[in-house]
């Protein structure tokens, strides 16, 4: 039955809800919409005048949906000052003059009914996007009017309980059902968290926003894990009742489950440390666990690493520029591990950024090691390293290579490749000159075909070690990437670690190159007439004039066959007229 109040309760349901209100500072006022951000249809109303006309539509239209639509008044305002782009398609129809404008914008809302819904789905933070994917059982068939509509009442429950009204909007992109539910059961669930578990309402606030599955009943881990947080190691204390600063400690929380930590086993070391919560932004929380992601290890370890050392959230894992000889020395790598390293990838040697730092190390195939020193203890090093001198690992030919190229006049076109190659692992040093040289696509493009050929199942080291070898491979869209992955896999019957000693391959045109000759050998083995089955290496990257040479050595009509069918691009046909021949 739709709610419906009375002069006499209105005030004293009005006088509760201020006293929830002051849990949370998300509530908009009347009239402190910002003028920069109003929708364009009221820049038809000049400049001077726009404010008032704002708050004059606000005033009316919460007047209107109380008064004449009997919603109670507390839930009215905040429709009402919550829905900039439904309010303006409302003024847009009004003809506009300052001094009639009131009467007109109410005459309006007496005699042409508005969808309430689209002000209340706006006012909860529901965009038009949002609100298409809503199941249509929710939504009212045959009225425009909340009153009518029976999930109206469970907001309004969500309300008065004290949550803050425009971020409903949470709950109903995560699980629009929980409007569905009547307001005495959602009573029932809010109260009996509180109950069973020590919270207080704003805790219960905060959690249902960023956990919306509690209403299901069915989240005890979770709900075991916040009661140790907020409740045994007192990080509620730090709350100030504020429904905000608890959301966004939820938020964080949210963070490590989401990474795979199981929920009812991190409650007590996310409670020891629980200053993660407080003292970091979310932003800072989820940018170390980025940087960690990129060493390609178990997403649930880097959330216990951080649980379990703090501390490396204040590291500075951004600015700092690294010596890679000097960082694995700082992390006690012995001359003969890193002289065995430096013969193996020469190309990552020399300076680069430690936010480069985890590519460097899968660079090296040490992304699991350095993990594993991490949780071992040695995290510490992390943070206490610096380069020793200004000229430490400083390459000269780099640095002047380096300045010549700042003096182009396409500068940052370069340098984009360049920081391309850098993030990929490569230090400062010739072999990032000559790679950068043979590279003519974007840095996005360079990014985009590199992830693809990890995608394909190409190790990150070694695919780092085939563009030292040879880089224009980058130079190639995908899709001729992947075709010549599969000639190698299905028609040559060859793995991907073949690539490790012929990178090359991946460089020559697949129909007027590596399919003709490939085929065209394949068939003089398979008839006998040649006794010796050479290396795909030797078939594709040896010159035309090589290649005639070794046909003739093999039978004396091949090789004016493979010249007579240079414009079938297979081979296929040569290998017939040869047969007849």
């Amino acid at each position: 039955m739709p709610l419906r109040l009375t002069s006499t309760t209105t005030s004293a349901v009005f006088s509760l809800f201020t006293t929830v209100s002051h849990h949370f500072c998300s509530a908009t006022a009347r009239g402190t919409t910002s003028l920069s951000k109003l929708p364009k249809p009221f820049s038809r109303i000049p400049w001077k005048y726009r404010l008032q006309v704002i708050q004059e539509a606000q005033k009316h239209l919460a007047d209107y949906l109380h008064a004449t639509r009997s919603i109670p008044f507390p839930y009215a305002d905040h429709i009402a000052n919550n829905c900039p782009h439904s309010l303006s398609s409302v003024v847009t129809k009004v003809p506009f003059s300052l001094s009639t404008f009131p009467k007109s914008f109410q005459r309006f809302l007496r005699y042409h009914p508005i969808n309430e819904l689209d002000f209340f789905f706006e006012s909860i933070g529901l965009n038009s996007t949002k609100k298409s994917e809503v199941p249509r059982s929710l939504l009212p068939v045959t009225t425009l009017f909340l009153s009518d509509w029976r999930q109206f009442n469970a907001a309004c429950a969500l309300a008065e309980f004290g949550f803050p009204w425009n971020k409903l909007g949470l709950l109903y992109e995560e699980d629009c059902l929980i409007f569905d539910t009547e307001p005495l059961g959602l009573n029932r669930r809010l109260n009996g968290m509180k109950d069973k578990y020590g919270f207080s309402s704003v805790n219960v606030i905060g959690i249902c926003l960023a956990f919306p599955r509690v209403f299901s009943g069915e989240m005890c881990g979770l709900l075991n894990d916040l009661k140790i947080v907020f409740v045994d190691y007192g990080l509620v204390s730090c709350m100030e009742g504020n429904v905000d600063a608890m959301f966004g400690v939820c938020r964080k929380i949210q963070v490590f489950y989401d990474l795979g930590c199981e929920m009812g086993k991190v409650g007590e070391l996310m409670g020891i440390s629980k200053s993660i919560f407080v003292e970091y932004p979310e932003e800072v929380l989820v940018a170390k666990i980025e940087y960690f992601c990129r060493l390609d290890v178990r997403k649930d370890d880097i959330g216990l690493l951080l649980l379990s050392r703090p501390e490396i959230l204040s590291f500075d894992l951004e600015e700092r520029v690294i010596s890679v000889s000097g960082f694995l020395k700082h992390f006690r790598l012995t001359a003969t591990e890193l002289e065995s390293l430096e013969k193996k990838y020469p190309h990552v040697f020399g300076r680069n950024k430690i936010a480069n730092l985890p590519h460097v190390m899968r660079s090296m195939n040490l992304g699991q090691w350095f993990f594993e020193r991490m949780r071992s203890g040695d995290h510490s090093l992390l943070g206490t390293y610096s380069i020793r001198s200004l000229d430490e690992d400083l390459d000269k030919d780099y640095t002047d290579n380096l300045m010549k190229i700042q003096a182009q006049r396409t500068h940052f076109h370069t340098l984009g490749k360049l920081s391309f190659l850098h993030g990929i692992g490569f230090g400062e040093n010739k072999f990032t000159v000559k790679a950068l040289a043979q590279l003519n696509s974007s840095s996005s493009q360079l990014q985009q075909r590199f992830d693809f050929l990890l995608h394909c199942g190409i190790e990150f080291s070694k695919l780092c070690g085939m563009l030292r070898l040879s880089a224009k491979i980058l130079n190639q869209q995908e899709r001729f990437l992947e075709e010549k992955l599969e000639f190698l896999s299905h028609d040559i019957g060859s793995s991907l670690q073949y690539l490790d000693i012929f990178p090359g391959y991946l460089c020559y045109d697949l129909e007027r190159r590596i399919k003709p000759r490939y085929n065209f050998h394949k068939w003089l083995v398979e008839q006998g007439f040649c006794k010796k089955e050479y290396s795909i290496s030797s078939i594709i990257a040896t010159s035309e004039k090589q290649f005639t040479a070794r046909l003739s050595r093999i039978h004396p009509a091949a090789s004016k066959k493979w010249l007579e069918s240079s414009l079938n691009k297979d081979g296929s046909e040569s290998c017939k007229e040869l047969s007849v021949s």
